[in-house]
């Protein structure tokens, strides 16, 4: 079987009209294909998450990756733009939410796609698909991978964060997967409890899964909180959920 890609930097609307970066992968072909929408770690719009886009390339999907940042430092190094955008206290969450439906309104357009969208997001990404999640009702899938922050204090909240995400959880409106490690510190097992409670009490669908033995990170290839056992088995899990819900 013929297998191509191609992976260009683009530009789309997202919050308030703005005019952002994006990263996007896709396989050649006419498709139809399903898309995913890729939120960056809190590190940044990096070779990490656009290698994470091409990977859902090779395996049929059209990705998408939003540069989060790009409002704070356009054309900076992830590293500069991910300092800026931590001095200014994060990126706000009701950008978030316009960038990610930008991009979801922006894979639909598309010739080859087949109208079904997922989200998956690490670190902060993590607790920006639990948003997302809540706020963007066209959104057919999501993946938290050991997303921090989900349950936040009121005295952690800013005018960036202004809710606590788990306070959204009534809202939310598709499929939920969650990856976790059980040595990870943010989120730590209890709060990923409390979460789960929360999805239980609401009726959501949603499947968690913890691993033993991993920490923050263990997605991440090029960090030593890479976790061979933990990261294998958490990306045979996302296919199986993205095909359940995607094809």
């Amino acid at each position: 079987m013929y297998q191509g890609m191609l992976a260009e930097t683009i530009f789309h609307t997202g919050h308030d009209g703005d005019n952002i970066q994006a990263y996007l992968a896709r396989p050649l072909g006419s498709g139809p294909y399903p898309s995913v929408i890729v939120i960056h770690h809190m590190p940044g719009w990096d070779e990490a998450s656009k290698e994470i886009a091409r990977k859902f390339a090779y395996h049929g999907y059209v990705a998408i990756a939003p540069n989060l940042h790009y409002r704070e430092a356009p054309g900076a190094s992830p590293d500069d733009a991910a300092a800026a955008v931590r001095a200014a206290g994060g990126v706000p969450d009701a950008r978030c939410i316009g960038d990610v439906k930008g991009s979801a309104n922006y894979l639909r357009s598309l010739p080859y796609a087949n109208g079904k969208v997922g989200v998956i997001g690490y670190c902060s990404g993590g607790r920006q698909v639990y948003i997302v999640a809540c706020n963007i009702p066209s959104l057919d899938a999501a993946v938290d991978c050991y997303g921090g922050r989900v349950v936040m204090a009121e005295d952690n909240l800013t005018n960036r964060m202004p809710v606590s995400p788990i306070n959204m959880t009534p809202d939310m409106n598709c499929p939920i997967l969650g990856l976790f490690g059980a040595e990870d510190a943010n989120p730590d097992t209890q709060q990923v409890q409390v979460i789960e409670q929360e999805l239980k009490r609401n009726n959501k669908n949603y499947e968690f899964h913890t691993y033993e033995n991993a920490g923050h990170g263990f997605f991440s290839i090029d960090r030593p909180s890479y976790n061979v056992e933990a990261a294998v088995d958490g990306w045979n899990k996302i296919f199986d959920f993205y095909g359940k819900y995607l094809s």
